[in-house]
């Protein structure tokens, strides 16, 4: 059964036909045809957080990929709070990571995302840029225990804030 938390690699392991719906859906899914987001990212995001990243409401993707597929739609859970952003505006962004940049040559950027955040001190903040919304990188790191926002800074690029928690 299709669900929220079903992972989008395994979703296409199943359904090996249902990419280029999903491009067609959403195209910035076409970003699932890179070898290194399919082999990692695909593996670890929800179709939740694929949702976020497409920026299309979860209840239409699920009911779009229940045509496509012949099964009937999981409940599709409430969307969950983006983060408060409020802490942003208080720290120093002391380095910024161009995530498609890496991802062009073949890296990706969750090591570097780590190994910078393990360098904050108090006030602190890392910046990650990147043409998609990263959710599987913002769960992961606030799983760590990181302070984590993600904005839309203009149509197809996002800002991601990583930051200690005791701010």
């Amino acid at each position: 059964m299709i669900t929220p938390d079903t992972k989008v690699g395994a979703l296409l392991d199943a359904y090996p036909g249902i990419e280029e719906k999903l491009i067609a859906l959403v195209p910035a899914f076409a970003k699932l045809r890179n070898p290194i987001l399919r082999t990692t990212v695909a593996k670890v995001a929800t179709l939740e957080q694929a949702a976020k990243v497409g920026g299309i409401p979860l209840r239409d993707l699920m009911r779009h990929l229940s045509e496509a597929t012949g099964e009937a739609p999981a409940g599709a859970a409430e969307v969950r709070h983006a983060g408060d952003a409020t802490w942003v505006d208080s720290v120093r962004v002391v380095e910024e990571i161009d995530a498609d940049a890496m991802l062009e040559t073949g890296v990706h950027p969750i090591g570097r995302v780590r190994q910078a955040v393990a360098g904050l001190e108090d006030g602190e903040a890392v910046c990650l840029k990147s043409s998609f919304r990263p959710e599987p990188l913002l769960e992961t790191m606030r799983r760590g225990g990181l302070r984590v926002y993600c904005e839309e800074t203009a149509p197809g690029r996002h800002a991601s804030y990583f930051a200690r928690a005791s701010l």
